[in-house]
């Protein structure tokens, strides 16, 4: 069994103080609903090359990049239903796809190449991504602890609070304890806005009125520039030295 996603949006970031979560949270009463799910631990393994080209690329801030994770909504069995998602991103407009599948079929056909029983669209463009960056394998557990918030009044409104941002290159497995190096100053929650058209008014107003800035942060590209890259540099040093 399977189903599939697809999505087209635009994602806005902004990194937000205690203080300034307190806020809006109380901006938020009445004009926004929790999901069912609450306060949820999100896994993800992020794909890359060997030589980490996609988030290289990323950071390089192009009109087009494009990444493979696959996530889960809890700590996942075999059995456990998990999504492979492709995300793209083409001058500032998001759009994802993904399938949801078991994670023992999903790490069959990423990981070992075997082939889904089903062909689709979107298992057509996995296919692709998985063939044109011929050599893709598991880099990056990251993990973070999420409240996922839409509109009363516009469903098509998305906000996620996202804390406790860890990230490890090892132990790369869904089903494993989280752990790893924090991203997040300590106190700090990074909010996302999701949304299709317009900032509703009243969001507009609450970030001018708090001196809330948009940011550019992406967690694996933190995660890459702040451990992997630093240790790919010590290692080459320590190789010519």
């Amino acid at each position: 069994m399977s189903y599939q996603n697809v999505f087209k949006r635009y994602e806005l970031k902004y990194i937000l103080s205690a203080p300034q979560k307190e806020l809006l949270q109380k901006e938020m009463e009445g004009r926004m609903l929790q999901d069912q799910y609450g306060r949820t631990t999100i896994r993800n393994i992020y794909y890359d090359t060997n030589s980490f080209r996609l988030i290289r690329d990323s950071l390089d801030h192009p009109v087009y990049k494009e990444k493979l994770r696959i996530r889960s909504y809890q700590r996942a069995n075999a059995d456990d239903t998990v999504f492979v998602e492709i995300k793209k991103k083409f001058e500032d407009v998001v759009y994802k796809r993904r399938v949801a599948i078991p994670k023992i079929a999903a790490c069959d056909w990423i990981d070992l190449g075997k082939p889904l029983p089903f062909r689709s669209q979107i298992t057509s463009e996995i296919e692709y991504f998985k063939n044109f960056y011929d050599g893709i394998e598991a880099k990056v557990f990251l993990s973070y602890e999420r409240e996922a918030y839409s509109g009363k009044n516009d469903p098509e409104l998305r906000l996620t609070l996202d804390e406790n941002i860890l990230a490890r290159d090892t132990d790369l497995d869904l089903g494993k304890d989280i752990w790893g190096t924090p991203l997040l100053c300590p106190g700090t929650t990074l909010m996302e806005i999701k949304i299709s058209g317009a900032m509703p008014l009243w969001m507009a107003d609450f970030l001018s009125r708090n001196k809330i800035a948009k940011v550019t942060f992406s967690k694996y590209g933190t995660y890459y520039k702040d451990c992997l890259r630093a240790c790919q540099i010590k290692e080459r040093s320590v190789f010519y030295a």
